[in-house]
């Protein structure tokens, strides 16, 4: 295997491990619902979201779980023959390893808790954005720097073929 891809590989475990290790730490301070201000706009707060993004699907009984599990190791399959193939580029690469990380360590929580662990809240106010963690920030960083990348590469000048 190829040294670049062997290294988007070590990024993506990166992530995971610093996604399980957070969650772990806010597992072993806080209990369920519990929050430590730590701003007017930010704390820490342990809630378990069984469903995806804004807790889609959460309301379920419990096939959903299956259904991000095996989502999340498909998307992440296709994303490492992804990798593979454009381990020489910078951005590509970046994105697919952050999205890879984000959602395995996801999985882990799925097969773990029966839901992913969160506990970032930012508010203002009484409003405020879903909790999410770090794997649930390597997601949706690496969707944008996976749109980022698309851009650049369309506004790429196609090589001249060589007649």
């Amino acid at each position: 295997m190829p040294k670049r891809f062997l290294a988007w590989l070590g990024l993506s475990g990166l992530v995971i491990v610093l996604d399980q290790i957070t969650k772990l730490a806010v597992l072993r301070t806080l209990k369920f619902g519990e929050s430590i201000p730590y701003t007017d706009f930010f704390q820490l707060v342990l809630v378990y979201n069984p469903g995806a993004a804004f807790s889609f699907l959460a309301d379920q009984p419990g096939w959903q779980k299956w259904f991000f599990i095996v989502l999340a190791l498909v998307i992440s399959g296709w994303l490492m023959v992804m990798l593979k193939h454009h381990a020489n580029e910078r951005l590509q690469p970046l994105s697919f390893a952050l999205i890879i990380g984000g959602a395995l360590g996801n999985v882990i929580d799925r097969f773990a808790y029966g839901a992913v662990v969160d506990f970032l809240y930012f508010h203002i106010g009484r409003y405020g954005w879903p909790a999410f963690n770090v794997a649930d920030s390597a997601i949706t960083v690496g969707a944008v720097l996976m749109v980022v990348a698309q851009f650049v590469a369309g506004r790429q000048p196609a090589e001249e073929s060589k007649s």
